[in-house]
């Protein structure tokens, strides 16, 4: 990386993040053409799980080349800086490197469709969901739902930390550094 000062090797920031983002970026590529989707994901098992339909062009990408990158990051706010070229962005973002395998197993795919509705509905439903459930569940277009898994070979992660004195707010104003920057 090459800031190096904002490597973050903290492995309780970088769970947290994981476990609580609502969107991640899952990045593919097949014949020198990136494709980067958004979407609902669980951190379950130090893997990435995701769910959709059995076909469509994310399918068919990912049987291609399973290789993938997947991304989430949170935004704390801008640095302001009195000289405008040292205005910056607080944040903290995770990528991951690795493959995208089906999960076929029936309990793991279960389990993990019940972490992705205690994730974005958490205690709507009375019971927990049922292996049956899963496996006769259809999208509105008739799409069987699969149930896929995001193994990380290589978690990097990138921080740069909000300090209170510089965070910009409306109506905030500084004097502009005029000093040439050369």
């Amino acid at each position: 990386m090459r800031m190096a000062s904002r490597i973050c090797h903290d492995e309780l920031k970088i769970n947290s993040i994981l476990s609580r983002t609502q969107t991640g970026y899952l990045g593919l590529s097949t014949s020198n053409m990136p494709y980067i989707v958004p979407l609902n994901y669980v951190w379950y098992e130090r893997n990435i799980y995701f769910h959709g339909a059995a076909e469509g062009k994310k399918v068919d990408m990912i049987r291609e080349n399973a290789n993938a990158t997947f991304v989430v990051s949170e935004s704390y706010g801008t640095l302001a800086n009195s000289t405008p070229a040292n205005t910056d962005t607080a944040y903290l973002s995770v990528m991951l490197f690795g493959k995208i395998e089906m999960v076929e197993d029936i309990i793991e795919a279960t389990a993990v469709m019940q972490c992705l509705l205690d994730k974005y509905v958490p205690g709507y439903y009375n019971t927990p969901l049922s292996p049956h459930h899963v496996t006769k569940y259809q999208s509105s277009l008739g799409s069987h739902t699969a149930v896929y898994k995001f193994v990380p070979s290589e978690i990097t992660a990138k921080e740069n930390a909000s300090l209170e004195e510089n965070a910009y707010y409306i109506g905030g104003e500084v004097k502009m550094n005029s000093k040439v920057i050369s």
